[in-house]
């Protein structure tokens, strides 16, 4: 008899557990996470739970309309994009990423100076003269000459200018048309010989007529 009575009770505590209004129901906390999804839909998405409430997660801000966490924040800021999930920025050119690209301004690589006249002020493009290139220095920008010799192609001697370069050429040889390239100087031309001359490529030679020797000048006929 006492073996009958221990399986009674114990058949009586299992059916407690099942009943629907058995005081034995192992799911105390069934209901709490019906609760957490009716406020996680009540407050909107992107919300995270701590032991101190709610509110937005990491990267996401409330809308000022709403109230909900549907704004996305990027900290590197997304310039002329849009911001649509944090740090992601979509840019005007369709590509995507943690910022966008400044566009470039009016004013070009080197900012703006302010033009003044009798119509007024404008903003107008800093650049450099020709010749010049423009270099970021401690104190600012500044033109330095370009030394157009390290590229220039001249024949002869290249002599670097202020804004420029001019191409020399040795004795006996001048400078053509394209100034550039050196020519032969016909240096007969200017009758240096007392005789007769004789051109060369880059120089000259006297000579006299029959009786006659040439000086030791080199020039003169004796």
């Amino acid at each position: 008899p006492p073996v009958m009575l221990v399986e009674l009770l114990f058949q009586a505590a299992c059916v407690s557990l099942f009943l629907p209004g058995g005081h034995g129901r192992v799911y105390p906390g069934r209901k709490k996470p019906a609760s957490f999804a009716v406020e996680r839909r009540r407050v909107g998405p992107h919300v995270c739970f701590s032991g101190f409430g709610s509110g937005c997660c990491p990267g996401w801000m409330l809308s000022p309309g709403s109230g909900q966490c549907t704004l996305p924040l990027c900290s590197f800021g997304c310039g002329g994009g849009l911001c649509i999930a944090p740090n992601l920025c979509s840019c005007p050119d369709g590509e995507q990423g943690i910022t966008c690209p400044e566009p470039p301004g009016t004013c070009g690589e080197y900012g703006c100076d302010l033009s003044c006249n009798h119509g007024g002020c404008q903003e107008v493009a800093r650049v450099c003269p020709l010749g010049f290139s423009m270099v970021e220095t401690a104190n600012g920008i500044r033109c330095t000459d370009i030394d157009e010799c390290l590229s220039a192609a001249c024949e002869g001697l290249c002599v670097n200018t202020e804004g420029g370069f001019v191409c020399e050429c040795g004795p006996g040889m001048q400078l053509s048309a394209d100034r550039h390239s050196c020519q032969d100087t016909d240096e007969c031309l200017a009758t240096p010989c007392q005789h007769r001359c004789k051109n060369s490529i880059g120089s000259y030679r006297c000579s006299c007529r029959p009786g006659y020797h040439l000086h030791g000048n080199r020039h003169s006929c004796v």
